[in-house]
């Protein structure tokens, strides 16, 4: 009786294996390859064409930045040099013109100088120029400080006569705070009784 139940349970167990071996999965079929195949080098292609569209949108770029660079150095260059010929002509013409002890007029020895400083500004429509009194070393430093601006006044309505209109200046009194020579004689003191202008 036992080995009629071994023997059953023998050829359960056959039965069911050999099943088991007849049913395994079988590899993918030729088609299922060669669609694989495709699948894959149209992945390859979309990616590679990307990739080239990546690198073409990377140079267009880099030349785009290239050429804005090359630009703004050029505007920079252009107003650079513009500059310059504006501070050589302003070095030209834009001289201290000097005045009579106690005194805020405008010398007949000076017009001329002023001229030149008005034909200055009337070709360089774009230029500011800042008229700065000074006086020398007598006085107290409150009178002085006055008469400086007074003589800077002076100067700027006398250019304005020339046709500059007063808005391209600015005044500023220094008073006798900052001699331009040294000294105390008719000499240093005349050089210091002045009205200096700086390009702004």
């Amino acid at each position: 009786m036992t080995r009629v139940k071994l023997f059953t349970a023998l050829a359960v167990l056959l039965s069911l294996g050999i099943g088991t071996a007849c049913n395994q999965p079988k590899g993918p079929t030729p088609d299922q390859i060669e669609a694989e195949r495709l699948a894959a080098e149209d992945a390859a292609r979309r990616a590679a064409e990307e990739a080239e569209r990546a690198r073409l949108a990377a140079e267009e770029a880099a030349a785009r930045r290239a050429a804005e660079e090359a630009e703004r150095a050029r505007l920079a260059a252009e107003e650079a040099a513009a500059r310059a010929a504006l501070e050589a002509a302003a070095f030209a013409a834009l001289v201290d013109v000097n005045f009579d002890y106690n005194k805020s007029d405008i010398r007949r020895a000076d017009r001329e100088k002023l001229q030149a400083i008005a034909d200055f500004m009337t070709a360089h429509p774009t230029a500011r120029v800042r008229i700065e009194g000074h006086c020398d070393e007598r006085g107290t430093i409150e009178y002085n400080m006055a008469l400086g601006e007074r003589r800077a006044f002076a100067v700027k309505n006398y250019l304005s006569g020339l046709g500059v209109a007063e808005n391209r200046f600015s005044t500023l009194s220094f008073g006798k705070e900052r001699p331009k020579v040294p000294g105390s004689n008719e000499k240093s003191w005349f050089a210091n009784r002045r009205c200096e202008f700086k390009l702004q």
